[in-house]
């Protein structure tokens, strides 16, 4: 017996139709391409955001507002987001600690602080435009609070408070009547150490204080130019009950150090979040190609390649600068990289494929990786 395959519903090959027919129109660009400008946070769209406001916090870091595209899926206080910007014709990625809970209005918040020479952050803090549409990935990170109350320390350096700052306000909300203690915050009892260069430069102390004021938390404010670079065996005289409690760091490098040292030491659970790695060790730099996208960039011996591949706009897999180890390694297929923390060279013969941490290995000459 003969069977013949049911034709295309009529409703399908008119679609067909009218999409080819669209496309020929349009070409060389694509209906989509319209579409984004007429609508860029719709469903289904490359993930995207609007920012919507932009507010001063000191006088070199500033909150982000932005609402974010429609399969936006949300996230948990503590974790971060990568932002894509496109600053001088070159699509730069950034990852950056979301400052507020789950918000009623759908936004989502992230606080720069322009660096030194930091072209994206000096690029969000001082020049961006409410308007301006950025690049989005989902959140991620796994800096968050535990899943059950506890007696928590948390250690703030510089701009290490902003997921601190995002954990604590989905905690304690803040209204017009001031901070609120609902049933969820019940059992948590939590000392801050904030560390800061100066009082003016201490970046959300109004909000920290107002949480002391509430009763939410202890506050223990630490200033450079007042009590000096913070020890870290001092913890113990500024927290009495240090042993009873979990610590939560987020800060430079030179910081988490010495408290994984100071912990470790003394068996203390601890959960760290790095933003920058501190180099202790330098090479000669050199030409870094991005195999699988064609880039090249002339590094320094200083720089990260996580880091130079982001300045020319490589989307690098990453995470690692978020105390989420090795998420940004790649295979090394040909020439030689140097450990900025050891000074350890490592050198792969072409196809190899050693994989590298991109976070903490610089150029020690030409290098090829896979990305």
């Amino acid at each position: 017996m003969t069977t013949t395959a049911p034709s295309p519903a009529p409703t399908l090959r008119l679609r067909d139709r009218v999409l080819r027919a669209a496309e020929a129109i349009t070409t060389p660009l694509l209906p989509d391409d319209y579409l984004d400008l007429i609508a860029p946070l719709r469903p289904g769209a490359d993930l995207r955001g609007r920012i919507e406001s932009v507010q001063p916090e000191t006088a070199d870091a500033a909150t982000l507002v932005i609402r974010p595209g429609a399969d936006w899926a949300g996230h948990v206080p503590g974790q971060y987001v990568r932002i894509g910007v496109d600053v001088d014709g070159v699509r730069r990625w950034r990852a950056y600690s979301l400052t507020h809970g789950p918000r009623a209005d759908g936004r989502i918040t992230v606080t720069v602080k322009a660096v030194p020479d930091g072209i994206v952050s000096n690029y969000l803090v001082h020049r961006v435009r409410v308007g301006t549409m950025v690049h989005l990935e989902q959140a991620a990170g796994e800096f968050v609070l535990p899943a059950a109350p506890a007696k928590l320390l948390m250690v703030t350096a510089g701009s290490g408070v902003t997921p601190v700052i995002g954990m604590l306000r989905n905690l304690f909300p803040s209204t017009d009547d001031g901070v609120l203690l609902p049933a969820r915050s019940a059992g948590y009892d939590i000392v801050v150490v904030h560390v800061a260069p100066s009082e003016p430069q201490s970046i959300f102390l109004d909000d920290l204080r107002a949480l002391e004021r509430a009763g939410a938390i202890e506050l223990v404010p630490r200033y450079d130019d007042v009590h000096g670079v913070l020890d870290v065996d001092d913890l113990r005289s500024l927290v009495s009950d240090l042993d009873e409690r979990t610590t939560l760091a987020c800060g430079p490098g030179g910081l988490l150090d010495a408290m994984a040292t100071h912990h470790e030491e003394r068996g203390l659970p601890l959960l760290v979040e790095l933003f920058r790695l501190t180099p202790t060790a330098t090479g000669e730099g050199g030409t870094v190609t991005f195999g699988l996208t064609g880039t090249t960039v002339d590094a320094d011996g200083s720089t990260p390649i996580l880091e130079a591949g982001e300045e020319v706009g490589v989307l690098m897999p990453s995470g690692c600068r978020m105390g989420i180890c090795f998420g940004c390694v790649l295979p090394l297929r040909e020439g030689s990289v140097r450990d900025l923390r050891t000074g350890e060279v490592t050198t792969a013969s072409e196809g190899d494929g050693v994989k590298v941490q991109t976070c903490i290995s610089a150029a020690a000459g030409p290098c090829h990786l896979d990305i």
